[in-house]
């Protein structure tokens, strides 16, 4: 008998967790998953494992060229369509993703209408609202803002072509949710384009997509097969990790995508400047996003990187993961949108970087200094996408 190929080994892959066995098949892209994906344990009962990205500024730290270069092979390939295009990227974890695949899309696409949107664990404003459900999530409730300005409330109603970013596509439930429900707003939606890093929803599931969602569908991925999961006797409960309360304003911005845009954030390129002038070569940067507000960090990280600075983006989360695997370090600390939920930031130890930049969008509070005294960073309060003020850490 002849012994497997290379290319059979590479496309092949089982991982040993402590919460049960993950086992895959690799139809494309085995030869780059290693550089785009680790493996990780979930503190959640409902899904004990998680594939963990790389290349998206959130559990791992990344490079935000390499980051760049993502967002602009998942925007290549989103089909040519007429008309206006709606961007929805998934919370948390796919927000930056999203946001960057967006404004990828629109350097190959200049001038073509297109909106972009994500989805959000928080109430901003008193407009409408589309809630939806991610079942196999920690925190399974999920929020759709309509935009309350006429002109991107328009693009949203007259779009005839839905495009969903998130990094991973495992059983394709959650996506058939969200574009039910802007169906639902939008019955004139045509067609579906799937844009994620990782699709392990298999070659059967994937022919069957245009009739889950009623709809032509395609799909861009760049590592694709599927998986089997067998549970183990280890299935530990991260806690409660969403508390929603529809009357709360927990400081969540209107400015940057929950309620809608349709051109690029501006690159920050004077605080850039003013930052990497006091980075001494050789000096390592982290530019830390917070919670849903993540490509902000990576706009940071790039026009620092842009200037010779060594910067690595990532971005803490409510994600309860346990240290093993892809996850090295584990830091918890309160939520800094007050929800009273513990947040997490993995894979950063105190010292680690001679700088570290926090990028947040609610006001600066208690939960913010104390995150910063301990990774001895700075708070970047940013208010807009061009205002930006440093907050003074005592």
């Amino acid at each position: 008998m002849n012994a497997p190929s290379q290319a059979a080994l590479l496309a092949r892959r089982r991982v040993e967790l402590p919460t049960g066995t993950l086992e895959l098949s690799l139809a494309r892209g085995a030869e780059e998953l290693d550089d785009l994906l680790g493996f990780a344990a979930r503190a959640n009962a409902k899904r004990g494992f998680l594939f963990l990205s790389k290349v998206l500024g959130k559990h791992w730290p990344a490079k935000p060229s390499d980051m760049l270069a993502i967002h602009a092979r998942l925007a290549a390939t989103v089909p040519a369509v007429a008309g206006p295009v709606v961007f929805i990227a998934m919370a948390e974890t796919a927000i930056g993703l999203g946001q960057g695949v967006f404004e990828a899309w629109l350097r190959r696409h200049p001038g073509h209408p297109a909106l972009f949107l994500h989805t959000t664990r928080y109430r901003v404003g008193a407009g409408e609202l589309i809630e939806f459900e991610e079942a196999h999530s920690h925190a399974p409730r999920q929020f759709l803002h309509v935009p309350e300005d006429p002109a991107l409330r328009a693009l949203l109603l007259e779009a005839r072509t839905l495009v969903l970013v998130d990094d991973e596509a495992s059983t394709g439930n959650t996506f058939v949710n969200l574009a039910a429900a802007c169906r639902h707003l939008n019955p004139g939606i045509e067609r579906v384009h799937l844009a994620t890093i990782t699709n392990f929803m298999g070659g059967e599931a994937g022919a069957r997509l245009d009739a889950r969602f009623g709809l032509p569908v395609t799909l861009g991925a760049l590592v694709e097969g599927e998986y089997r999961f067998t549970p183990g006797p280890h299935a530990p409960d991260g806690g409660v990790a969403q508390r929603f309360d529809a009357g709360a304003d927990r400081g969540a911005s209107a400015a940057f995508g929950r309620l809608g845009l349709q051109a690029a954030l501006p690159a920050p390129e004077q605080l850039a400047g003013q930052l990497a002038s006091g980075v001494a070569p050789g000096e390592r940067v982290l530019v830390l996003g917070t919670g849903e507000f993540m490509h902000a960090s990576t706009l940071l990280g790039a026009a620092l990187e842009r200037r010779g600075v060594a910067a690595w983006v990532q971005s803490t989360t409510r994600s309860p993961i346990l240290a093993w695997g892809a996850v090295a370090h584990a830091l918890r600390f309160a939520d800094n949108y007050g929800e009273g939920i513990a947040n997490f930031l993995y894979n950063v130890a105190p010292g680690q970087y001679e700088h570290v930049f926090v990028c947040h969008e609610t006001a600066p509070n208690s939960v913010l200094r104390e995150l910063a005294s301990q990774l001895g960073a700075r708070l970047l309060h940013h208010h807009t996408g061009d205002r930006i003020e440093e907050v003074p850490v005592r």
